[in-house]
């Protein structure tokens, strides 16, 4: 698919400011949309939205399909009456700067929990069919995501490996009499994913009004404990007991000195290619029926792998195996047309193979200025070295932010940074933001973080660090007007917004709001 140039931020929505401790979809994720609107940019983009497990990771999740409830929001539930006043009466008093996930997820689910509870006594005839459409709609996924929740919750928690080995295999009549034990429970579940569908339905219908698309997020893999591998365990590597025989990472690279050993469980992709990927196509449409634009983690995967034997406690004993390679992309066309908007998370040990596989499917790359000053001219990170058909970020949520970077960088590498931008460095993040969105990339993407300058205290995720990620929040207060005006003035400049007629005074011929950054 052919892109338009144009820019945007990089927010996760359990970022977002709120009461409740945690970003939700409500007036906030709109408030955030307006000031995306404002600062004349036209994309946003978001991580995985699934329900999220060990290590709050967006990119380990229960399930491929189903949407994360502690996004679901709370005053929407008070004006659908489904919550009362009174429900949160026992509210912990929350961090506004932080996710503090072992306080919000089990007041949370409680709180919706009573949701559940009163929806049973005040709901309409209209939301009572609502939910029944949603439940016969999505049920080739949302059933077996539901049962397996409900089944988890009975099980304490515990991993499915563990579960009561007719459980664990999904002996029909075992299922049948899990499914009669736990009706309440299933149906819970159930009420949850409609919720949150319906609330990012209605705020993604916002963002386009506003003229914003979504840019989505697929994890390559999935988590090993989920719905995807108890429910489909022919499609993976497993051992009888359903163990992974070999787990996913990355070799030692940039992040990581031993590699990233993530513990995926690894497709059997002649399995896929037998069902002609109708596991795939089905994930990727499910996620297309939320945003606009997907950005495809770890793209390098389909060409070739990091098989790790899972005996390894590290990820430094591994060996490059063949991934799904061009079938799988023609199977993607077959199903979607060649209108199918991806964006190709290219970053790691890149071969000729992977971009091949990249440019014959016509996906733009991906391009960190993190990354750009460590040699010299030929650097591919820089930017005058990128080809139009590419995005380009300041950094990813898997970098320190941009202030964060710089700080911590070499003597040479501070240097080039400072020779190649023509500036002292005393005001980095934006200087790489002006460089980004003036590159000739067709997407430009920064995060909130660097247009908030922020230090390494906002940073997002640390490769290899188990714990303490993926908390950072912000509140509005922190966005300064001339930050907004900047961000549209730069996309003005640099072609990524189009200028209309009160964007300019004819009387100096300069554009309006105008800020040196």
């Amino acid at each position: 698919m052919s892109f338009e140039r144009s820019a945007g931020v990089v927010l996760h929505p359990t970022s977002l400011p709120g009461k409740y401790g945690i970003g939700e979809l409500g007036k906030e994720a709109k408030q955030w949309i307006d000031v995306l609107e404002a600062a004349g940019q036209t994309l946003w983009q978001v991580m995985p939205l699934g329900p999220t497990g060990y290590g709050d990771s967006p990119y380990q999740s229960f399930s491929a399909f189903a949407g994360n409830p502690y996004l679901i929001s709370i005053d929407s539930l008070i004006e659908q009456e489904f919550l009362r006043l009174s429900d949160l009466e026992d509210m912990p008093v929350f961090s506004a700067s932080q996710v503090d996930f072992g306080a919000v997820i089990p007041w949370k689910l409680k709180v919706l929990s009573a949701a559940y509870e009163r929806f049973g006594v005040v709901a309409d005839g209209s939301s009572f069919g609502s939910f029944d459409a949603f439940c016969q709609r999505e049920a080739y996924w949302l059933d077996d995501y539901a049962l397996f929740m409900a089944c988890k919750e009975a099980n304490g928690g515990k991993q499915w490996t563990v579960w009561d080995v007719n459980l664990r295999t999904r002996n029909p009549e075992t299922l049948t009499e899990w499914q009669n034990r736990l009706e309440e429970p299933i149906l819970k579940q159930k009420f949850w994913q409609w919720l949150f569908y319906s609330q990012w339905q209605d705020l993604h219908d916002y963002a386009a009004s506003k003229g914003i698309s979504i840019i989505g997020d697929i994890p390559i893999f999935v988590s090993m404990d989920s719905a995807d591998t108890w429910a489909n365990p022919e499609l993976f590597f497993l051992d009888e007991q359903g163990e992974p025989t070999v787990v996913a990472g990355v070799p030692p690279d940039y992040f990581s000195e031993t590699g990233q050993r993530w513990g995926n469980p690894l497709y059997r992709w002649d399995v896929l290619e037998a069902t002609h990927y109708s596991w795939w196509i089905k994930r990727v449409q499910a996620v297309l029926n939320q945003v606009d634009i997907v950005r495809i983690d770890h793209f390098r995967g389909f060409e070739a792998y990091w098989e790790i034997p899972a005996s390894e406690d590290t990820a430094i004993r591994g060996t490059w195996v063949k991934g799904g390679g061009q079938p799988f992309f023609d199977a993607m066309r077959e199903a979607f047309g060649d209108d199918l908007a991806i964006i190709a998370e290219d970053l790691g040990v890149i071969t000729p193979e992977v971009e091949a596989l990249r440019d014959d499917n016509n996906l733009p790359g991906m391009q960190i200025l993190q990354f750009a000053f460590s040699t010299d001219a030929n650097n591919l990170y820089l930017p005058h070295n990128y080809p139009k058909q590419s995005v380009v970020y300041t950094g990813t949520h898997d970098n320190d932010t941009t202030v964060g970077w710089y700080a911590s960088a070499t003597t040479r590498e501070q240097d080039l940074a400072r020779r190649y931008l023509g500036r002292d460095g005393s005001n980095i993040a934006w200087d790489l933001i002006r460089l980004a969105y003036a590159s000739p990339a067709v997407l430009a993407l920064t995060t909130l973080q660097d247009i908030l300058n922020l230090g390494s205290a906002g940073r997002m995720n640390t490769p290899g660090v188990a714990a303490g990620n993926w908390s950072w929040r912000f509140s509005f207060d922190e966005i300064e007007p001339w930050m907004v005006e900047t961000l549209k003035d730069i996309s003005l400049v640099y072609g990524r917004v189009e200028a209309e007629l009160d964007d300019i005074d004819f009387k100096s011929g300069e554009l309006k709001n105008s800020q040196s950054s």
